[in-house]
């Protein structure tokens, strides 16, 4: 950190400590050349995460759009909001760890599909049928064979 005294790079921190909101580290360091002392403050750095629209736009990712959209598919179904919040959180997680800045929009539609598959089947299918745009009644039957085909598969071994 350079000294805002004399320029000198070299400086040694003397204390450090949580700012009252807690979203920064105060620092007070001393300058090893002219001995003054001064404060810097740190905060930690995030690269947005960006959304590739079907339409090749860009935009930043929002948890709350995420949510919004799994709460309309849980409507009036045995879903609760915690369930949700905890779905959406595991989503953004492996998405801020995947390292890729920009994800695809229907990268996202599929991890909230296979979330709401664990938890609500009725839940799944809404979310499907808006997000998979199903053009007519055959491909959605198609979804829903492929559905009931997957859950009969464990309990044929």
């Amino acid at each position: 950190m350079k000294c805002p005294y004399c320029g000198e790079v070299d400086s040694k921190v003397i204390d450090s400590r949580p700012t009252e909101d807690g979203e920064k580290i105060r620092r007070r360091r001393e300058c090893l050349n002219c001995k003054k002392r001064f404060t810097t403050y740190e905060i930690v750095e995030t690269v947005p995460l960006m959304v590739v629209k079907k339409d090749h736009s860009r935009e930043v990712f929002d948890r709350q759009k995420l949510l919004n959209g799994m709460l309309r598919a849980c409507e009036k179904r045995p879903v609760s909001y915690q369930q949700l919040d905890d779905a959406v959180s595991r989503i953004e997680q492996m998405l801020l760890n995947s390292y890729d800045r920009e994800v695809t929009s229907i990268h996202i539609g599929d991890l909230a599909m296979q979330e709401l598959k664990k938890m609500d089947d009725v839940a799944y299918v809404r979310f499907a049928s808006v997000y998979r745009q199903f053009s007519d009644v055959n491909t959605f039957m198609e979804e829903l064979k492929d559905m009931l085909d997957t859950r009969s598969k464990p309990a044929e071994k």
